[in-house]
């Protein structure tokens, strides 16, 4: 069960329930002291679940598998367990999806043969950014570039042909000219209507109506010579499969079905660009599917997830598979702009248009002006001075002004310049990049208004002395983006919760063109940004090698495009570049994907990356990692050590730390000189890597780097690296919940019709009791009906290998297990204020007052006792369990 807090006033609700101590001391309750009057609490149950069954599906034959979920079937009538079976799957995963109630699915884990039932995720859409102005269109030909697709296409001769590549997302639209005859298989699982609880009426074709299906396959292959558009692999086969509606999200359990239906068509290789953001673990239903994808010889890629604004262990979903290929966001290197050309050179500005004003007419030519004092330096430039305009009246009659940013509002600077005639207002940035501003204000802006960079304006401002025109033009230029090759900020933190190395490899997906739906966009072309729109780019880069290389194993195929990515450098959030500092290992994994240096490389390094687990353990890790040369040619290789930034701050507060392990291969240091490695013809070769975490860094951090390889023959390769500094089990799962600024001590006990809640330690004046019966909470809403009872509200603030919750009795003796459940994500925030649909801030753990066998407990004094095993724990040592008891409370049934 989970509940979502709604606060009318988050400030007013500080004031009525102050903040409980981080400790367990026993604290008095004041009447108002808990109250939940002012959280408006929605229940949400649920009531679907994975039923998973032992025995490997792609290790048992047919037959096998339908005889065990017989068996279950037989046993789970002849118990008496109520339950409706809503999907079974027989060759990537064994077992079903069911429609239970708490107490039925817990008796269902009980039951011999079942491996682990686990909570059917809700998928949201997947949410990427779109258009960030109407003037901003980047080029996909541009991003193509980035990865070599480009070469690969025309040089190398490569275009997917005979590859097909399944897309499970919205669908495709089929009228689409980028893909006119080459959809060789589709399903729908979903139509139109669907939404999360809403039925499925599937369609007869998997056309797309939401857009984002169209735009990743148009990234891995469309191809549309009439507009000019070309994807990674122009001439791919596709499978389309739908699993979401037109708006809406969906279920994990018809993605797993997706999945097994894209196995059965005989796709090559599957995309992905959908997932459950911090659910990363590799044992999750649909992760063990993606590995058994895999297993059974499709290449299966996965975006990283977009959640990179809510820190550390942000990934989740099928991107967490073994041998899957997790892929994070870099920015587009180019955009497309407006421009206007300046006198005397004739040389061309780029520009966005700000909103709130005109737009500029191609052809119009206006001198260019600026206030006397102005200057590249100028912090006030154009902003009231002691109330005053700084033009005088009519002074820029005419003209189009230069104004720097800084210290006032855009509008205030626009609205002055207007005020004193001019004709239009050219707004240059006070620090590296673009911006995009906004001129609205109490009274219209008349005149365009266009932002452009403190290079160019420093430029032009140098020119006003002298005299210098600007001439607003048509069409469009090519200007580099001013987040060119780096990171995105939305591209989400690994490790795992198993602190396995994720992501695995980083590709374009900031600011990327592709194909839309004709229906919903007339050119038929529209721009997203997310780790939605990377992973097919490296969907697309498999599909190039499987051609040039069609006996690669899908297992490989990671290592080949890992061993030859390029590392990205830091951004900081300032916009300043770090050339030559490699943003996080934890972030982008091996780098941008190459797709020549894949085609054109001989050696294979396996493994293609090291997992060095926590400090504490063992602070300094011993590796091996075997070079193969596939070539006839001896290739030597220099080798070093080239350490990435640390992962430091807290989970949801990540800063840079620049304290670096430090290595050594084959006994030599790697940090201080070059090891030479060489690689006989058709051969192998050892390295053995010592890497020590380093010393200084912040406890609790991730760090991380890279074994760089460089060859004489211009062959290059990397092999990441990441690890945890310190003890990873004195990471606390059960944290305390902001509520209107104030830390709350939870986990903690909640009574709706009571309309109270009890923070952990605290000392109850009145008995609590349950009544087990569906009342109105709400007396205008009297058809609205609440179960009276007990649940615990808990902020998971790290992920947990194990849950459980038992009952216990008046002395605190175990009465039953209530429930278990495994591989726990974390919470999206621990702030209630930071609570939208796609972040939560809690979970809620019930119970119904059954005991085995569908028994009403008999009335009485209980507790509620939660215990989580934290992850990578050992359930014998007691701190690696965490152990919530609630209050005493009294079962009353009337």
């Amino acid at each position: 069960m989970k509940k979502t807090f709604q606060t009318a006033s988050l400030l007013s609700l500080a004031l009525v329930l102050g903040a409980c101590g981080s400790n367990n001391a026993p604290q008095a309750v004041t009447p108002t002291g808990q109250s939940l009057n002012k959280l408006k609490v929605q229940t949400h149950v649920t009531d679907r679940w994975f039923v998973e069954l032992s025995g490997d599906p792609t290790a048992l034959s047919s037959q096998s598998v339908g005889a065990q979920q017989a068996a279950f079937r037989t046993q789970a009538a002849q118990l008496g367990i109520t339950y409706q079976e809503v999907m079974s799957y027989h060759t990537l995963f064994n077992g079903f999806s069911v429609k239970a109630s708490s107490a039925e699915i817990s008796r269902i884990s009980q039951m011999p043969g079942v491996l682990g039932v686990y909570p059917v995720k809700e998928i949201a859409a997947p949410v990427v950014e779109r258009n960030l102005t109407d003037a901003l269109t980047p080029d996909m030909f541009s991003a193509i570039k980035m990865t070599g697709a480009d070469i690969a296409q025309n040089e190398l001769g490569l275009t997917g042909k005979g590859i097909k590549v399944g897309v499970i997302d919205t669908g495709i639209d089929l009228e689409h000219p980028a893909f006119a005859g080459r959809v060789v298989a589709q399903y729908d699982f979903v139509g139109d209507e669907f939404d999360y609880n809403k039925p499925a009426k599937p369609d007869p074709i998997a056309d797309d109506c939401g857009g984002h299906g169209s735009h990743v396959a148009g990234i891995v292959g469309g191809n549309d010579p009439a507009k000019g558009f070309k994807g990674v692999a122009p001439e791919v086969s596709f499978g389309a499969y739908r699993v979401f509606g037109c708006d809406g999200s969906t279920t994990e359990d018809i993605m797993i079905a997706a999945m097994e239906r894209a196995y059965a068509d005989g796709m090559q290789i599957v995309n992905l660009s959908i997932g459950s953001a911090f659910e990363n673990w590799e044992a999750t239903p649909s992760a063990k599917v993606g590995s058994r994808m895999v297993k059974k010889g499709m290449v299966v890629v996965a975006s990283a997830g977009n959640s990179g604004a809510s820190g550390q262990y942000s990934m989740g979903g099928v991107t967490m598979g073994d041998n899957v290929i997790s892929v994070a966001s870099v920015s587009n290197t180019e955009i497309e702009v407006n421009s206007f050309s300046i006198t005397p050179d004739g040389s061309k500005i780029g520009y966005f248009a700000a909103t709130g004003a005109p737009e500029a007419v191609a052809g119009s030519s206006l001198p260019i002006s600026k206030n006397a004092a102005s200057s590249p330096t100028t912090t006030n430039d154009g902003c009231l001075v002691g109330g005053v305009n700084p033009y005088t009246a009519g002074s820029m009659t005419g003209k189009a002004v230069l104004i720097r940013r800084g210290s006032c509002t855009f509008y205030e600077k626009v609205k002055n310049a207007q005020d004193a005639g001019a004709s239009a207002v050219i707004l240059y940035n006070n620090a590296a990049g673009y911006i995009s501003p906004t001129v609205v204000g109490a009274s219209p802006i008349t005149i365009p208004v266009v932002s452009i960079s403190a290079a160019d304006g420093a430029k032009i401002s140098g020119l006003i002395a002298g005299g210098v025109t600007m001439t607003f033009q048509s069409g469009t230029i090519n200007i580099p983006s001013p987040t060119a090759n780096t990171l995105d900020t939305f591209t989400s933190y690994g490790m795992s919760a198993e602190l396995e190395q994720k992501p695995d490899i980083a590709a374009p997906g900031g600011n990327i063109r592709s194909a839309y739906p004709l229906t919903a966009e007339a050119s038929g072309y529209a721009t997203l940004s997310g780790t939605s729109m990377a992973s097919p780019h490296v969907a697309g880069a498999a599909a190039l090698m499987l051609q040039a290389f069609p006996n690669t194993k899908a297992k490989d195929m990671r290592g080949l495009l890992m061993n030859s990515a390029t590392l990205r450098w830091y951004r900081a959030a300032s916009g300043t570049l770090f050339t030559g500092l490699p943003d996080y290992v934890q972030r982008q994994g091996a780098g941008m994907v190459d797709i020549v240096g894949s085609y054109y490389n001989t050696v294979r390094a396996t493994p293609n990356k090291l997992s060095l687990g926590e400090s504490a353990s063992f602070a300094t890790r011993n590796k091996v990692v075997v070079l193969k040369n596939t070539f006839n040619r001896t290739e030597t290789f220099t080798a070093y050590h080239y350490p990435a930034l640390t992962v430091g701050g807290t989970t949801l507060a990540p800063t840079p730390s620049q304290t670096y392990a430090t290595m050594t291969i084959n006994g030599q240091d790697a940090d201080k000189s070059d090891v030479e490695v060489v690689v006989p013809a058709g051969g192998e070769t050892e390295l053995n890597v010592v890497i020590t975490a380093p010393a200084g860094a912040p406890d609790k951090s991730q760090y991380g780097g890279y074994i760089v390889l460089e060859s004489k023959s211009g062959q290059n390769m990397v092999i990441p690296y990441g690890g945890f500094k310190g003890d990873y089990q004195s990471i606390k799962v059960l944290g305390d919940l902001i509520i209107g600024g104030s830390a709350q001590n939870f986990p903690a006990l909640a009574d709706d019709v009571a309309d109270t809640y009890y923070t952990e330690g605290e000392t109850v004046a009145a008995p609590i009791d349950y009544t087990f019966k569906q009342v109105a909470l709400d007396p205008n809403k009297p058809t609205e009906l609440t179960l009276d009872a007990p649940y615990v509200i808990a902020q998971i603030s790290h992920q947990a290998r194990k849950l459980t919750m038992e009952l216990l009795d008046s002395n605190g003796m175990v009465v039953e297990t209530l429930r278990k459940q495994e591989y726990l994500g974390r919470n999206c925030t621990n702030n209630l204020a930071s609570v939208s649909s796609s972040c939560d801030a809690y979970n809620t753990y019930g119970w119904d007052g059954k005991l085995s066998g569908g028994k009403d407990a008999p009335n009485g004094t209980y507790q509620l006792r939660v215990k989580v095993l934290k992850a990578l724990g050992d359930e014998s040592v007691a701190s690696d369990t965490e152990v919530y008891t609630s209050q005493k409370f009294t079962v009353a049934r009337p």
